[in-house]
């Protein structure tokens, strides 16, 4: 079978060297075009060193970008990560048509953020989706679907560096084996449980300690290690990328007010929540992440201090 591999990054790159390992037939990959003055993607140098063709495509709405693919006369396109809207024109042109991985339990959480929203809405489980894209936002029928819990510790980091990037490499080898033998699935998706979360980005980041702790520390852990949970200090914008909620039996016992700094130690900064504090334990302002008592120290962060 005669593969085309579509997508970027490191999760691109290890699908195709994972195709190439087993010996799989790929005649080609295609690559989100780089910006000037931008590295070259490592799945377009994964590409070149395996000597395949690479194409760069700015848009695939173009005739001459499909006249071009036909020319290659694929059997399947496996698409690893790709951004730029793909049409049917395209994606149909294989003899078997296109197969795409997507981060979450399709229908649910369709969009561009979709490992951050499962953690930041306290959802127990996630998981990926291999489907057959078609013109809609991650609305083609699935193949096939693989699942993982979230545990109350995990971050965006664990949940896709950890399991849903490897589980997805081999998601997408099982799902070539089931179209090279003709028993690749296409189960509708139920829209009635559809859901949708845009791009999670700095606005959906800020940490309001009025809120509580179980909120906030979802929040942390979503947005860990992108876009980076924030709030304001003294003017200044911290990232908190590490901290340990202290839940409190007795709110009333709870001293200082909401976003105040109780306590200032050499591993960390307690702050005040709703219903309990927070221990800051990582954090950035405008250089690398360190450990928050050493940045307090350095800002001269004291207690009493207030984040807004």
């Amino acid at each position: 079978m005669r593969i085309v591999v579509h997508g970027q990054q490191a999760f691109g790159k290890a699908v195709l060297e994972a195709l190439l390992k087993r010996g799989d037939n790929v005649i080609g990959v295609y690559v989100a075009p780089e910006k000037e003055g931008q590295k070259a993607d490592p799945l377009k140098e994964a590409a070149l060193a395996a000597n395949l063709p690479v194409y760069q495509p700015d848009s695939y709405k173009k005739p001459e970008v499909w006249e071009q693919f036909k020319s290659l006369k694929p059997d399947l396109q496996v698409m690893a990560f790709v951004t730029l809207f793909v049409p049917e024109e395209f994606l149909n042109i294989p003899t078997h048509g296109s197969i795409q991985y997507h981060p979450s339990l399709l229908p649910a959480y369709r969009g561009a953020s979709a490992i951050n929203w499962p953690i930041i809405k306290g959802e127990k489980e996630t998981g990926l989706s291999i489907f057959w894209p078609d013109n809609g936002l991650d609305t083609g029928d699935v193949l096939l679907q693989k699942t993982t819990p979230i545990s109350d510790k995990d971050t965006l980091g664990t949940v896709y560096f950890d399991r849903l990037f490897p589980m997805g490499v081999d998601a997408m080898l099982e799902s070539v084996d089931l179209v090279k033998a003709g028993k690749a699935p296409r189960i509708k998706q139920d829209e009635s449980k559809a859901t949708y979360e845009g791009l999670c980005r700095a606005d959906n980041a800020h940490i309001d300690f009025g809120k509580p702790w179980e909120q906030i520390d979802r929040l942390i852990r979503g947005c860990n290690p992108a876009p980076g949970a924030w709030a304001t200090i003294n003017g200044t914008k911290l990232k908190i990328f590490d901290a340990t909620p202290l839940p409190a039996r007795d709110p009333k016992g709870i001293a200082g007010k909401l976003g105040e700094v109780v306590l200032v130690e050499s591993d960390g900064i307690t702050v005040v929540c709703a219903d309990g504090r927070f221990k800051l334990t990582r954090v950035q302002a405008d250089g690398p992440k360190v450990n928050a008592g050493e940045w307090a120290t350095a800002a001269k962060i004291e207690k009493g201090a207030r984040f807004s």
